[in-house]
């Protein structure tokens, strides 16, 4: 385990490699020399309070900020100053926090523009019909417009909308935010069918209990840094971690 920031490992093979990455909005520097790894097949999960820099640092791997020093690589490539758009294209797909559906537009239609880059008209078909396998009330509600949606369906869809593009690293922000608890807990048991099936995840949550159960490895953020690293079994063990992310005394 490791207390340092940006002493993480990170091996070239790994499918996701960030090093040293800084991120600003202005003056105001919200990721300060972040530096972790995610490998084929791993759940790896970010976790910190509020304003840590997990959400900004999710933004920035999926092209929607720019980081201002540091380096992205996935699968080898650099891909730091790609656009929004060509990261997808590259095998990476982002559920941001709040869901961002399109209230006005269908289930099925939000579906559809997930895999908008896609031109392989009868696997999307296969690609959707697998979404409505792993969350049924989205079938059910297909022809639904999805801001009619309560907020665990619309997190569903948000999801199934990301694995559309088949995604090689899926980024989930928040999946729980907001969510009742049998809720959260669909959202968490369909999580680990895709880790059964050897999605990769990197996972950004505020419910550390949760996150860890579900993860391989994870990385604590405080002001931007990552202060702690280590595999799940040792952050759920971590009398830090548990004091200040898991409630106990």
């Amino acid at each position: 385990m490791s207390n340092v920031s940006g002493q993480a490992d990170t091996k070239a093979e790994a499918m996701l490699v960030v090093r040293d990455l800084r991120v600003a909005y202005g003056r105001i520097e919200a990721v300060r020399g972040v530096s972790f790894t995610v490998e084929q097949g791993q759940v790896v999960t970010l976790i910190g309070s509020n304003g840590a820099g997990k959400t900004t640092t999710l933004r920035t791997l999926s092209g929607l900020l720019h980081p201002t020093a540091g380096a992205i690589s996935f699968e080898g490539e650099r891909i730091e100053h790609l656009p929004a758009h060509r990261i997808v294209e590259r095998g990476i797909a982002h559920a941001p926090e709040g869901r961002r559906v399109f209230a006005r537009m269908t289930v099925q239609e939000n579906l559809d523009l997930g895999a908008y880059l896609r031109h392989d008209h009868a696997a999307v078909e296969s690609d959707r019909d697998r979404a409505y396998e792993l969350f049924p009330i989205l079938a059910e509600r297909r022809a639904q417009a999805a801001g009619t949606l309560s907020g665990g369906e619309q997190q569903m869809l948000a999801i199934g909308r990301a694995l559309m593009c088949r995604p090689r690293l899926l980024m989930l922000d928040e999946p729980s935010m907001g969510l009742s608890p049998l809720m959260m807990q669909r959202i968490f048991t369909t999580l680990a069918a895709l880790k059964a099936e050897g999605t990769t995840l990197l996972l950004v949550e505020q419910n550390a209990q949760a996150a860890l159960a579900l993860a391989d490895a994870g990385h604590v953020l405080e002001t931007g840094r990552i202060v702690l690293s280590g595999t799940a079994t040792e952050l759920l063990g971590n009398d830090r971690v548990r004091k200040a992310y898991l409630g106990e005394d």
